[in-house]
């Protein structure tokens, strides 16, 4: 069984960025007010800005104005969990601040958790003046936000730098999908009920698609989405988690190892698309014009301000070569300026073998899984069932829903952050929902083999309008297989 030491001191680096006001401060204050913080737990939040300790906590009850749910504020809690706050400024690349700021944390001998979300290019430096300063000795764990790295090289380069003053077992990689309650849903739907497993592989499943759509834009993250495209700012992480979650075998108990052992597994047994695939397995696009939410939209290049060959759309066909899922492809989609802003898994059974309604022109349809991540949250089966009649035209089959809505089941319970989650398991020193060295290095290895195969092809992404589906290269994608994408 996991032992939890939860630690005295939380240190936050980009304490005065967007992240920090949207969801790392809400999240804090909400763990705070419901009394799961350690008694006296301190929150250090460093940045380039200037800042006292009285000024940094009115910017802090800003955000939580701004940010909170109205049903989450609370002026009482606000008071004391503002209490808890201070703040150093510090230049990152110069080794002398980190002295400083070792100062204004004090004492780690009850444990420090430090929270970086940082550029990438500053993960040397921070590292090496955290360590200089004896803020990365053995009561000191490390969570480190994405992106980590655009490449398997870059990766490994930050991962030997990391490794270099923390241990795995004190470093924590997130990504917020982990987080979510609906992504943790799929272990309790896969293994806490016995019928889904005996079906749960290549005899019962015809196929497995993975959507992730956005109907925003750049918004303000253009100089790093340039930078990076779908495929690395999507599927190299979100969307290979969930693929593992849904293809991983058991684990034979929920811990960090056994979890993260299967995932592991996953990511080693995904078939490499080789350069001469890369065409007929994956689509990029990039948005044009159109009209999203109502509104006529600028395509991504306008929006840019320059020309620009980045993806902002990718679909691929996935495959698992192992004995499970031998055969069934995987697919995966996310894009920019989409039709709807959708998370979700499609998992599409095979049909029954022989249909006894046929000759009374009853017309069967596969069973569908929905497992819906946002905005709503939602588990649907959809199944066949006949109509009310007399049959006396034939037997009328049709597809109904069996629904499992989150939202509506669990009214009563508190929606949280993810974040509130896995800063709680930072602090806590639970691994379970963090992703492992050898994970991050696997999906990077198959993300560059895609790349390489774009390159070795010239593959230039098609245009599609605002507000669509994407190109019509996605929807050949999977009819050349007699796979139609889940889009209702």
């Amino acid at each position: 069984m996991h032992v939890r030491t939860p630690v005295a001191k939380l240190l936050l680096f980009g304490a005065t960025g967007d992240l920090a006001q949207r969801m790392l401060l809400p999240s804090l204050y909400g763990l705070h007010a419901d009394g799961l913080l350690p008694e006296g737990l301190t929150i250090t939040g460093t940045a380039r800005s200037e800042h006292s300790d009285a000024s940094y906590r009115k910017f802090a009850k800003a955000a939580l104005d701004e940010f909170l749910p109205a049903d989450r504020k609370d002026e009482k809690a606000a008071k004391s969990f503002l209490e808890r706050l201070q703040y150093q400024s510090l230049d990152a690349t110069d080794l002398t601040h980190y002295q400083q700021l070792a100062e204004k944390v004090g004492d780690v001998s009850g444990g420090l958790a430090i929270f970086l979300s940082t550029a990438p290019s500053l993960f040397e430096a921070v590292i090496r003046g955290l360590d200089s300063a004896g803020l990365a000795g053995a009561t000191v764990r490390i969570g480190l936000e994405k992106p980590l790295g655009y490449d398997l090289a870059s990766s490994r380069e930050i991962n030997d730098t990391v490794a270099s003053a923390f241990s795995e077992d004190r470093t924590f990689r997130i990504d917020h999908y982990l987080g979510k309650e609906t992504v943790q849903n799929i272990l309790a739907l896969r293994f806490g009920n016995s019928f889904f497993e005996p079906v749960w592989n290549a005899r019962g499943i015809d196929n497995i698609q993975i959507t992730i759509s956005e109907t925003v834009g750049l918004e303000e993250r253009a100089a790093y989405y340039d930078g990076a495209g779908a495929l690395r700012d999507m599927v190299a992480n979100h969307m290979l988690q969930l693929l593992a979650l849904i293809a991983m075998e058991p684990p034979a108990r929920f811990d960090g190892t056994a979890i993260r052992d299967e995932k592991a597994k996953v990511f080693r047994s995904l078939r490499t698309i080789e350069p001469a695939d890369a065409p007929l397995m994956s689509v990029t696009g990039q948005y044009a014009a159109g009209a999203s939410g109502g509104e006529i939209v600028k395509g991504y290049i306008d929006e840019l301000g320059k020309p620009s060959t980045t993806e902002t759309f990718v679909a691929i066909k996935a495959h698992v070569d192992n004995w499970r899922w031998q055969g069934v492809p995987f697919y995966l989609r996310t894009g920019k300026r989409m039709t709807t802003r959708r998370s979700e898994i499609a998992i599409q059974f095979k049909p029954v073998p022989h249909s006894m309604f046929s000759n009374r022109g009853g017309l069967l349809q596969p069973n569908v899984l929905v497992i819906r991540l946002q905005p709503e949250e939602y588990v649907q089966m959809l199944m066949m069932a006949k109509e009310p009649g007399l049959d006396r035209d034939g037997i009328r089959l049709r597809e109904v829903p069996l629904n499992l809505s989150l939202d509506a089941e669990f009214a009563g319970k508190p929606r949280r952050i993810a974040y509130e989650r896995l800063l709680l398991d930072l602090i806590e020193g639970d691994q379970t929902l963090f992703v492992r060295r050898d994970e991050v290095e696997a999906q990077w290895m198959w993300i560059d083999a895609i790349r390489a195969g774009w390159v070795a092809n010239d593959m230039k992404p098609k245009n599609y309008a605002s507000g669509s589906w994407g190109p019509s290269a996605a929807i050949a994608l999977t009819e050349r297989d007699g796979v139609t994408w889940q889009d209702d």
